[in-house]
Formats: structure tokens, sequence, C-alpha cells
């Protein structure tokens, strides 16, 4: 049953060209979202005291507008922008 199901998530994500990345289980240094859930819990919730919900929902907002405005493009390294090319 796991690998049919498998096989058809595989090909529905080929079908509308979406890359599927399998992480091991519990393993958030693995996955790639805890990188941005990381920062927003560390500068946002961490060693902070927050009078009320409102002012942490507040600063929860904040974070990912900052984040957008000086965003930069992601730096590839040379080696995975050869096998992106590649394929």
């Amino acid at each position: 049953m796991a690998v049919r199901l498998l096989w058809h998530i595989r090909r529905r994500a080929k079908k509308h060209r979406v890359e599927l990345c399998f992480t091991p289980t519990y393993a958030s240094w693995a996955n790639p979202i805890e990188a941005h859930f990381g920062p927003l819990r560390q500068f946002t919730i961490a060693n902070s005291n927050h009078p009320n919900y409102t002012v942490k929902t507040r600063a929860l907002q904040v974070y990912p507008r900052w984040c957008n405005a000086t965003a930069r493009p992601p730096q590839r390294p040379a080696a995975e922008r050869k096998e992106r090319a590649r394929i």
C-alpha cells in the first residue's frame, strides 16, 4: 500500500513539475522549513515577555515582512547549479 501511494505521489509531482524533498523522520535539521521557522522562533518568541497575545501576534507578523523586504536571491553552490542545469 505504501509503495503504491508513494508511486502515485511521485507521478502527480512529476505531472505538476513539483520537486519533492524527502527528509528523515525526526530530523528537523534536514527539514528546509526549519530554516524559516527556527529564526522566527528565535527572534520573536525566545527570551521574550510579551504582555498579551496581540503584542505577540504583531511581533510574529513583523518578522516575515522584514524578511521579505530584505530578501536576496538564494546563493546556490556551483555543484548544485551544475546538477540543476543537467536535469
